[in-house]
């Protein structure tokens, strides 16, 4: 199963690159229009630039990205730049819908073909129509409290949970990982920890292999890269092709904005 699991991962690998090399080509092609000074030191900061679009007027107008957020960045002929939203005459955004297009929409094809590149346990009916992404530690009270949340929509076949495991709460969470991810069947292993949580879950591993480390070392390294800091921290996609993300255990009245109607 774990084979299968690292098998997944390349397969969607190259949709990841495919993506950032978009991304970067977009960049390129804004730096040779005589990139503006001011977008260099504005990267310093912390922001991306990715596109530059066209307006009316005397503007130069960029798409970027700071921090999870997409921004405008307008670019005067001085070569001052203004960081914020347009509006029309009437106070409306002008450039929402261009920002979605150019930044939002790509941003969230890479995160979700990130999470599907990357090794998770499988929760649920596979054929289930919503899936949940969810960076989850064996040792976490909080991923129990989900896992237990979500058992309605997941008996009922309408929501199937990929749980992403790094081990990050105690000395024992990586080889509590790595005896679900080297179980014959993982879902069911993962099924025991989370049942038997109050009493310690899964007997951890005796030993992790290379691979099933660096497996929990990536998985890690994407937790921080989708912007997590702990753990749950859940991922879901709406119909617009837009992730929505979610850190720790959802309130109650989140529950249906997180797993969808039951």
């Amino acid at each position: 199963m774990f084979s299968k699991l690292i098998l997944h991962r390349h397969l969607y690998a190259s949709l990841s690159v495919v993506v950032s090399l978009m991304l970067m080509a977009s960049c390129s092609q804004a730096e040779n229009a005589e990139r503006p000074k001011v977008l260099q030191a504005l990267e310093t900061q912390g922001l991306h630039v990715v596109q530059e679009f066209d307006i009316s007027g005397d503007l130069r107008a960029f798409a970027g990205v700071a921090g999870y957020q997409p921004v405008a960045v307008y670019v005067t002929s001085d070569g001052s730049a203004i960081v914020g939203t347009r509006l029309d005459a009437s106070g409306e955004p002008v450039d929402a819908e261009m920002l979605q297009n150019l930044v939002a929409t790509p941003m969230s094809d890479k995160t979700w073909a990130q999470l599907e590149a990357a090794t998770w346990v499988l929760d649920g009916n596979a054929d289930a129509p919503r899936i949940v992404y969810t960076f989850s530690d064996a040792n976490c009270p909080y991923c129990n409290r989900f896992w237990q949340a979500a058992r309605p929509w997941v008996d009922a076949g309408k929501v199937q949970l990929r749980h992403v495991f790094v081990g990050v709460i105690k000395a024992d969470s990586s080889a509590k990982a790595a005896a679900i991810l080297q179980a014959p069947d993982p879902s069911a292993a993962l099924l025991e920890n989370e049942r038997k949580f109050a009493q310690g879950g899964i007997t951890p591993a005796k030993s992790i292999p290379a691979e099933v480390q660096k497996a929990l070392d990536d998985n890690q390294v994407l937790m921080g890269a989708t912007g997590f800091r702990g753990t749950p921290g859940i991922v879901v996609r709406e119909s617009d092709g837009q992730v929505n993300k979610f850190n720790g255990m959802p309130r109650q009245e989140q529950l249906v904005e997180v797993l969808g109607e039951l």
